[in-house]
């Protein structure tokens, strides 16, 4: 995993940084006192959804696909806000029941930015330190939230530190988690207003996904014509670079969909 992180995740030390001392510490720890609950926020294209498949890939056979893990997405699983009562009591059973099967799960919840508020606390007794919840140790599950929420943040203070001249490489957690917090657990339209999973420090580890330079499109450019087993042609990774909108508007300096749309975007210039 290590790695495989090393290789492929563009343009994000922090995440790399974050995401193996967290999951290193929990797997080797043969009695945790709590699940290991991490947040991954960060705007469009900048790794989110690929960290979280990619650990999931290393972690259980079948990655995804293992019937250990469990992804929400509150577009496709809790669409309508009057049905809140209800989409609460299925996922808490559904919490329990996967749980009881093996204690090992893994639940990834998507676009926590979109989740009716109210909703996600139904879990709360699954996160917290307590011995056994409805008679099921269920300690060594792993619960991953991913959100865009904190994105417009977390780029306008490495926009500024750019300004101030200091490298993207420099930022640490700590120069981002006050923007993150505050745009994310005090929004009324995030999942985690007034959480008790926020009140009650529930989040072990809150991941920043930093907005990605030209070099870095670049190099998505190169391991996606890799992956496509086409040639590696300077010129084309150039123009499929190029075609990806930047921002501020004058300076152009980082991408504003992240490496989302290069995969789509090679065979124009092919």
């Amino acid at each position: 995993l290590e790695c495989d992180l090393a290789t492929n995740l563009v343009g994000q030390p922090l995440v790399r940084q974050q995401v193996m001392k967290a999951v290193k510490e929990f797997l080797e720890n043969q009695n945790p006192v709590k699940p290991l609950v991490m947040s991954f926020h960060g705007s469009t294209g900048t790794g989110k959804t690929y960290v979280s498949s990619m650990l999931v890939r290393y972690l259980f056979q079948g990655g995804l696909q293992s019937p250990y893990v469990h992804q929400f997405s509150p577009i496709v699983h809790f669409p309508h806000a009057e049905r809140i009562e209800q989409y609460k009591e299925s996922l808490k059973r559904w919490i329990q029941g996967n749980l009881t099967n093996c204690g090992r799960s893994a639940f990834l919840f998507e676009e926590m930015d979109k989740m009716h508020p109210g909703l996600i606390d139904v879990i709360i007794p699954f996160l917290g330190p307590s011995w056994v919840v409805y008679g099921t140790n269920y300690r060594k599950a792993i619960f991953i939230f991913i959100s865009n929420a904190g994105g417009e943040q977390i780029n306008e203070m490495t926009l500024d530190l750019w300004r101030a001249r200091k490298d993207r490489e420099e930022i640490s957690l700590q120069d981002l988690e006050p923007a993150i917090s505050k745009a994310v657990f005090e929004n009324p339209q995030s999942g985690f207003w007034k959480s008790g999973i926020i009140n009650d420090h529930l989040i072990d580890f809150v991941v920043p996904f930093l907005p990605l330079k030209r070099h870095h499109v670049k190099q998505c450019v190169i391991s996606e014509l890799v992956q496509q087993g086409l040639e590696v042609r300077p010129g084309v990774v150039q123009e499929v670079a190029d075609s990806i909108p930047y921002f501020p508007e004058e300076e152009k300096i980082f991408s504003s969909t992240g490496c989302k749309t290069v995969a789509s975007r090679i065979s124009f210039f092919f």
